[in-house]
């Protein structure tokens, strides 16, 4: 990539809803919203809350699928940016995921795939592929032999150790890991009595996940020999550098791209700004610094 700014799934759409308010091209690469096989509604209204420093949302993964994706977006977005795009992909199961993978591997200009493995296993009773080594390992083995080029797994943070998943992954052929995905949390309305979302819980991110964030990208990166890319609550030059000093080679920008959609240009700017002032010639030399 030309620098390490990309941009979160779930909260840059397909890259065409800020084409007018910031220069896309200027980013490392963009990922667009999740993708499955068949297109999907989402979760009913409400599905979004503002929480202290951060938000939950249980949109459901609302998407018009991989063929519509892959026919009429992707060519499109693909000719119009002159960055990396890369494509979320989630599913029910792991013939799912590698179907999606499959399809996905006949777009020219599409480098790269972000595998969510944050989805419920429908096989086994609705537990998420990700907590579980033999769920994760799954997804990434079956993703693995229908996508050729660039693959990163993203990971959840909802487990007990989470450098056991990144390595799972890393020995099913990831090519790179992205963490953290959202936390579980809730919100209620005490006014109403009720649950602030229509599914009572939902991905809380934000600033108020960096630390934890930060704190499983300096595990993990010590833990697996493929690239890390950290994400959590990054709103400034300053968080984003902290997670590359604790092991990112680069990061993605979610949550503060609702409240201020100029964090990608501005967090570039200021890494650009912070390596001019301490004479550091290439990003890679103060990756895992600490």
């Amino acid at each position: 990539m030309k620098n390490p700014v990309m941009t979160a799934s779930g909260t840059f759409g397909f890259g065409l809803e800020f084409c007018d308010l910031i220069n896309i091209d200027r980013l490392g690469g963009i990922i667009v919203k999740g993708t499955t096989l068949e297109a999907r509604e989402g979760n009913d209204y409400p599905r979004m809350a503002e929480t202290p420093s951060g938000m939950l949302n249980a949109v459901g993964l609302q998407n018009p699928g991989v063929e519509v994706v892959a026919n009429d977006i992707l060519p499109f977005i693909t000719q119009k940016f002159k960055t990396n795009i890369i494509v979320n992909i989630s599913g029910r199961t792991p013939e799912d995921y590698a179907q999606v993978a499959e399809r996905l591997a006949a777009v020219d200009g599409l480098e790269a795939i972000e595998v969510n493995i944050s989805c419920p296993n429908v096989k086994q009773g609705g537990m998420a592929f990700g907590t579980t080594v033999d769920g994760a390992s799954s997804v990434v083995r079956a993703v693995r032999e229908t996508w050729p080029r660039t693959l990163i797994v993203k990971l959840s943070p909802n487990v007990t150790d989470i450098t056991e998943i990144a390595r799972a992954a890393e020995a099913e052929g990831a090519d790179a890991v992205s963490l953290i995905n959202t936390l579980l949390g809730m919100a209620i309305d005490v006014e109403r009595r009720r649950p602030m979302l229509s599914t009572i819980t939902g991905g809380l991110s934000g600033p108020a996940i960096r630390p934890v964030a930060l704190r499983m990208v300096w595990q993990t990166a010590k833990a697996v020999k493929i690239p890390v890319i950290g994400l959590g609550g990054i709103s400034d030059a300053d968080s984003a550098l902290q997670f590359i000093m604790a092991g990112a080679s680069a990061i993605q920008i979610g949550t503060s791209n609702f409240t201020d959609p100029h964090t990608c240009e501005n967090v570039l700017d200021g890494i650009s700004d912070f390596c001019q002032r301490q004479g550091v010639k290439k990003i890679s030399e103060i990756v895992g610094i600490i």
